[in-house]
């Protein structure tokens, strides 16, 4: 099914150009209309065709028709909670355990294919187009955008805070600045090392008890493994991270959550913000902090 979006054309952009209102007025990206004007009749003014060089007349109704593109992923059902969801973007909890994107590790079994299959039972589809990604073993909140104007217009519109469980107590707040390397480009872990990306991590302790502590994460970078990382290079890894020196008696998976998404809706410029409370396997251990 298609997407029609509607804008009444405000007196300031009277006169100008369809092309002016669709790149400062409505925020799109030169890829996007130059994408939109290669769609035949994606572009009515007043049920009219129109050009991006067309002049615009206030109060007059600009409508943009994005057509369903098809998902690339097979559907497979698996369990994910549906946060919130409309005709543009859809936030989902995704579980510890399942992998956002089919590789040669994962066909199937994907958050992808997962959304493929729920988008099919209800007879629509995309291209799944998630707003930065989780790794396998992080639970929490994820955006899709469900057209190509959504996922255009998300790009850095949107902030994630996340919960994690390290072996070390910390007290008060904190900033890690540390450039993040890859140093065997044929293996995906990470370290701490000169010459990396830039890398910037904020923590503010929520309690430490038993060599353990309940930390709130802001990120002002999104490196692979950031978070991991840089709590690693400290000697504090995350509970459960094997990966990066953790200990898995007491959580078998890197105990990291994603469990507050901030953004600006792609289309109704609506500041929405979504929670999702830590699974089991972290509220238990954060229990004993």
């Amino acid at each position: 099914m298609n997407r029609t979006i509607n804008y009444t054309i405000p007196p300031e952009y009277d006169g100008e150009k369809v092309n002016t209102f669709l790149r400062s007025g409505v925020g799109l990206s030169y890829r996007m209309v130059r994408s939109l004007r290669q769609i035949k009749g994606s572009m009515l003014l007043d049920g009219e065709y129109i050009r991006t060089i067309d002049p615009l007349k206030a109060g007059s109704t600009l409508t943009l028709t994005l057509p369903q593109d098809k998902s690339t992923a097979e559907p497979q059902k698996a369990d994910f909670e549906i946060v919130y969801e409309d005709g543009d973007i859809l936030v989902v909890n995704k579980p510890a355990g399942l992998a956002m994107h089919p590789t040669h590790n994962h066909q199937g079994d994907t958050l992808a294919n997962a959304v493929s299959y729920y988008l099919t039972q209800s007879g629509r589809d995309a291209v799944f187009r998630a707003a930065g990604r989780l790794d396998k073993g992080t639970s929490g909140l994820v955006i899709i955008a469900l057209h190509k104007m959504a996922a255009s217009k998300l790009a850095g519109n949107y902030e994630k805070q996340y919960t994690a469980i390290v072996e070390g107590e910390y007290t008060g707040t904190g900033t890690i600045d540390a450039p993040i390397i890859r140093p065997d480009p044929m293996k995906t872990i990470r370290a701490v090392g000169e010459g990396g990306e830039e890398a910037v991590t904020h923590w503010k302790s929520l309690g430490s008890k038993n060599g353990l502590s309940l930390l709130e994460i802001n990120l002002e970078t999104g490196r692979t493994h950031q978070i991991r990382v840089h709590f690693a290079s400290q000697g504090t890894p995350l509970a459960g991270d094997e990966m990066y020196g953790g200990h898995t008696d007491k959580i078998t998976r890197h105990a990291l959550h994603c469990g507050k998404l901030t953004l600006t809706h792609p289309v109704t410029g609506e500041e929405m913000t979504f929670t999702a409370e830590l699974p089991e396997d972290m509220a238990s251990l954060a229990r004993e902090i």
